[in-house]
Formats: structure tokens, sequence, C-alpha cells
């Protein structure tokens, strides 16, 4: 079984970096982007180039844009190239815990915490030992009603492994500015899932290859650019389970006022968002950019190709 880990950076190899290229049982891809230092180097892994994305697809790279974490799509071609079986989604300040990708849930039926709910989407912070806080891009309309009573066992099958991250971890910006977390999860409600659309974010996320066709990290709607792919591929059929933390986040430098800015798409649009996928999943492009549509198409040719 082939392994893949794929990430961007703009920042010289980052001590999580350092960790995932020294996993033998993986393969490293980093994305780099204009802002990554020229003399970027692996001692073990693949770097791909701007010039050899430029290369690869010209379009694409035109349509995706510079300066953007959503480069990280062409870590997935090259995972699809490479013939990956499962491809690990990592933010290069994501440190790994010991036991990082080990027994792994993917291709199989698990026994879960099950959570039920009536409301649009589900969300899987609130489950666990701080129910204050919430992933980033759950829709805001829906916080005051979240609901965790109706909560039983069962088994269900898995193409999607979202890990949590102790330290800070992937809230939006309003919950970090009110709250400021530093996060040890209770591994006890884990794995979970849900029977309604949650969002999972790339940070540090497994998926079944099968997936890269529908998976493609949106350009140009902020950072709403992994939520809704996460959105739209539930609501293609692919299951989620969330899985206790593996990596510790020792967070980039942001600016929260920015964040909070880049998300405002989010609060205004998630909602409508899941409630129209959850009928039709192609109705995401009635809420993205244009410029946006065409970039997913020019991504999808690959696999169409294929």
């Amino acid at each position: 079984m082939k392994k893949v880990i794929v990430t961007t950076t703009i920042n010289s190899p980052t001590k999580a970096i350092e960790c995932f290229q020294a996993m033998k049982d993986w393969e490293l891809i980093v994305v780099g982007d204009k802002k990554t230092p020229r003399d970027y180097r692996l001692e073990r892994g693949i770097y791909i180039t701007p010039e050899e994305q430029e290369k690869y697809d010209p379009a694409l790279s035109a349509a995706i844009g510079w300066n953007s974490i959503e480069r990280r799509n062409f870590g997935f071609l090259w995972a699809k190239d490479v013939e990956a079986d499962i491809v690990a989604l990592v933010d290069d300040d994501n440190i790994p815990l010991p036991g990082w990708g080990a027994d792994l849930l993917l291709g199989k039926e698990v026994e879960v915490n099950y959570y039920e709910t009536e409301l649009a989407a589900f969300d899987p912070v609130g489950a666990t030992n701080y129910p204050h806080l919430w992933h980033r891009g759950y829709p805001l309309p829906l916080l005051p009603k979240r609901d965790y009573s109706r909560k039983s066992r069962k088994k269900v099958w898995v193409d999607i492994q979202a890990d949590f991250w102790n330290g800070d971890p992937d809230i939006d910006a309003i919950c970090r500015l009110e709250h400021a977390p530093e996060c040890t999860f209770d591994p006890a409600p884990f794995p979970l899932a849900a029977n309604k659309m949650s969002p999972f974010d790339s940070q540090n996320t497994f998926l079944r290859a099968e997936l890269l066709k529908d998976y493609f990290i949106l350009p140009h709607v902020g950072r709403m650019d992994d939520i809704w792919p996460s959105y739209y591929v539930q609501a293609k059929g692919y299951r989620v389970v969330y899985q206790k933390a593996s990596v510790y986040q020792q967070r980039n430098a942001h600016d929260l006022t920015v964040d909070m800015r880049n998300e405002y798409i989010g609060y205004e649009q998630s909602l409508q968002l899941v409630q129209a996928v959850s009928h039709d999943p192609e109705a995401i492009l009635a809420h993205i950019p244009g410029r946006t549509a065409w970039a997913f198409e020019l991504y999808r040719r690959h696999f169409k190709q294929a």
C-alpha cells in the first residue's frame, strides 16, 4: 500500500516537515509557492517547484493563482501520478505525535460514537471536552442549536479520517478571538461520526485516494477553501470519521482580523451551501466564483483523462 503525505509551505523545512520526511512508510510531497525559499530542499521526499507546477498544467496554475495554500492541489495530482492508495493532508505547523498515521481506519467498517441531529450539519468539536468551541466552517446560525444528546454506538464505513489537533485547534477566528484556547483533547469521545455532513480540514486528514477526483481545495473563497470541499465530498456519499488528536499545532503567525475577513464568505453562505449540496452536490457551483469553478474543472480533467 502506497501512502503519501501532501502539504504546501512558504517556509524553510519546519520541525513538522522534518518529522514527516523521516517516516519510512510514507512518501512526502511538498508543493512550493513563489514565497518558498529558492533553495528549499528535502532530505527525503519530493519538492515540487513553482516551475514544475506551471509546466505540469499552466492553465490550472494560472486559475489557482500564487501565494495561496490551494497550490496543494498539485500535490494531489502528483499523488495520483505515483498511484497513492492513501493521501494524508498536513500543514507544516502540525507536529506529529507518536503513532501518527498508524492503525488508520480508512477502507474499513469501524464502531464509533455516532451522533444524530436534525440540523443541516454536525459540529465534531462540540462533542469533545471543549463543548464551547466549534470547528472552522461550521455554520454559525446552528451554533446555539447544537445538541449531542442522541448518541449511540454504530458501525460506519470510513473514506475520510479527520484527526484532531492538540495545541491551537482548527476553529474559526471568532472562536479564537473569544477563547484563545490551548487544547489537549480527551481521546475518550473518539472515533466519532454523525448522520449529517460536518466540516473537516486539510491540516491533519487522511483520504482514500479514490476521493482525489472529487476533492479540490477551492481557490478564491478565503478560508472556506478546504471546508466547502469537505461538505461537497460528503454530499457525494463519502463518509468521514473523526479520530483523536495526532498532532500538536504550533500555529504559524496569523492576523486574526485578516482570518475573520477571509472567513466572512463562510459566515454568510456556509449554511445555505450545506443545505443546497445535501440535495445536489453540484449545487456548490452556485456558491463559488466562476474562476473557482473553472479551476475545479481543470483539475477534474486530469482524472477524466486517466
